[in-house]
């Protein structure tokens, strides 16, 4: 009778039931996210669009719940980039494809591709640490280019452009094509941006902080796209600031290490 082979440790204990939940969430982001691919297929774009969108929420959840549980994991980690990659890279390539890129003579395809492609590259470097010493760090309270979600969402402006005002202007591959190209650089550029997972709020103004979240819950159910469109707009003038605050912080930290 053989015996059996002694199995590590680590590897016999599996996913333990604290790792279950935040693992769900980032599945259940994944499935989201190529729902959204399913209702453009269907030319269902405010769907599309939403279900994208919602995976950015649960995307959001996840490490949270995970850290609350004490249930990180390598496991988890690994599911996540590849959640993120498919939700916030392949989906919304799609969807813009199928939306507006399709009608491009040749090339359409490409910028398609650029945006997953880029959102990949992104999430690599970020797994690999790649260049960690000389990028912007989380703990200093940036993120290095834009996040994921965020430059998924970024990419469907000229759709809410769209949405709102009804102009087919906005659906011109000529207005979306360079925009792509333009929130894909976003995602892999070494451009220090604000992380908010590192701000603080001060007690004085934590009431304020809770009312102005429930406003905007507000604001998203009554009129969503517009409400989007500002969102965008505020983020991406922030950007210039978290540029000009990091070279900021960098130079204090250069300065200290002297």
């Amino acid at each position: 009778m053989r015996q059996r082979r002694a199995i590590p440790r680590g590897l016999r204990r599996g996913i333990t039931l604290r790792m279950v939940a935040p693992n769900a969430v980032t599945a259940m982001a994944l499935c989201f996210g190529l729902t959204g691919v399913r209702y453009g297929i269907s030319g269902e774009w405010e769907r599309a669009v939403l279900s994208i969108l919602i995976a950015g929420v649960l995307d959001g959840l996840d490490g949270r719940i995970a850290r609350l549980l004490r249930g990180e994991s390598r496991f988890g980690a690994e599911l996540d980039s590849l959640s993120d990659s498919i939700a916030f890279g392949v989906a919304p390539a799609l969807v813009l494809y199928l939306w507006s890129l399709h009608a491009m003579p040749k090339f359409g395809w490409i910028f398609a591709l650029a945006h997953a492609l880029s959102c990949a590259l992104r999430l690599a470097r970020f797994n690999a640490n790649i260049d960690a010493d000389v990028q912007p760090h989380k703990s200093a309270g940036f993120l290095t280019g834009v996040p994921a979600p965020a430059g998924a969402g970024l990419a469907f402006v000229p759709l809410y452009l769209w949405l709102v005002t009804g102009e087919p202007l906005f659906r011109e591959w000529y207005v979306v094509a360079p925009w792509t190209a333009f929130t894909a650089f976003l995602m892999i550029s070494s451009i220090a941006t604000y992380s908010w997972s590192a701000l603080r709020l001060r007690k004085r103004i934590r009431l304020e902080a809770i009312a102005l979240a429930g406003l905007l819950a507000a604001l998203l159910i009554t009129d969503p796209w517009l409400t989007l469109l500002v969102l965008c707009a505020l983020y991406l003038s922030l950007i210039p600031f978290g540029m000009m605050s990091y070279a900021k912080v960098r130079g204090q930290r250069s300065g200290e290490g002297q």
